[in-house]
């Protein structure tokens, strides 16, 4: 049994220790808006906040972050600066397909947390899940947004 923390609420959960985060998240706790795209940690669609670091959830194994605060997109509008994030990208309308969505959300949000006037160099360097659909301009622009 590990214990993990996610959204401010203690989960104890009967799994193996290296089951990665992702499937802890979706399969035993039921939250399915982080999602599985590539399951090598490369698309970012599986991005949770660890401590604040957007991290991959796809390669996490639960036993790592058992000490660890975890928010995922459930929870992302309970802080300011998370509920910043999506306002822009409602105003900018940025899905498309909206698949990626969740994972660049929650990068955003780790990345003004972090550097809250970000520059264009600071956001490509944070903002590196892929998008299908290619809304890297209006992600770019709603991370502006919602730093201004």
């Amino acid at each position: 049994m590990i214990t993990i923390t996610v959204n401010g609420q203690s989960h104890p959960v009967d799994v193996e220790p290296d089951t990665p985060l992702l499937w802890v998240l979706r399969d035993t706790l039921g939250m399915t808006g982080t999602k599985y795209g590539c399951g090598i940690a490369q698309c970012g669609a599986c991005t949770v906040m660890i401590d604040g670091q957007a991290t991959r959830s796809c390669q996490t194994p639960v036993d790592s972050v058992a000490d660890a605060s975890i928010v995922t997109i459930e929870a992302i509008e309970r802080d300011d600066i998370g509920r910043k994030v999506v306002e822009a990208w409602v105003s900018l309308q940025v899905p498309q397909c909206g698949y990626c969505q969740s994972g660049q959300v929650m990068a955003a949000t780790a990345l003004l947390k972090e550097t809250p006037k970000p520059t264009d160099e600071d956001i490509v360097d944070a903002m590196t899940n892929l998008c299908r659909c290619g809304t890297y301009n209006a992600i770019a622009a709603a991370v502006r947004q919602a730093s201004a």
